[in-house]
């Protein structure tokens, strides 16, 4: 092994390409829903226990910052649909090529874009 070889350590001149970004998004897109639906649940009990507690939960999800918390979990939830369904008709054999790949990946971005801006406008 040769010891001498170059090592890039400045983490700020790596770029990279758009079919990496969407994979990379798509997968912490995952861990936020994950977490999200703890949340849901949480908020489902919530509501499900009393009247009060249905009361809670809407003043919950109607404060400010509850509307933030649902538009992220919308947002990511729209975003792993899309990235998802790329995925899938990519292991269909389409868009395997470098150039589609990365139409594809910036397509993805601009749809899951344009449904985090319905969501918002939706919950606001």
């Amino acid at each position: 092994m040769n010891k001498n070889r170059p090592v890039n350590l400045d983490l700020t001149t790596v770029t990279f390409p758009a079919t990496a970004i969407a994979s990379i998004l798509h997968r912490v897109t995952g861990v936020i829903m994950f977490f999200g639906i703890a949340i849901l649940i949480w908020l489902l009990g919530l509501s499900l226990s009393s009247e009060q507690g249905f009361a809670d939960a809407v003043a919950v999800i109607n404060h400010p910052f509850g509307k933030f918390i649902m538009w992220g979990i919308l947002t990511a939830l729209a975003y792993h649909l899309v990235v998802g369904v790329r995925h899938l008709i990519m292991d269909l054999g389409v868009w395997e090529e470098l150039e589609s790949g990365i139409k594809s990946a910036q397509a993805s971005f601009v749809i899951s874009a344009v449904l985090a801006v319905l969501a918002g406008v939706w919950l606001w």
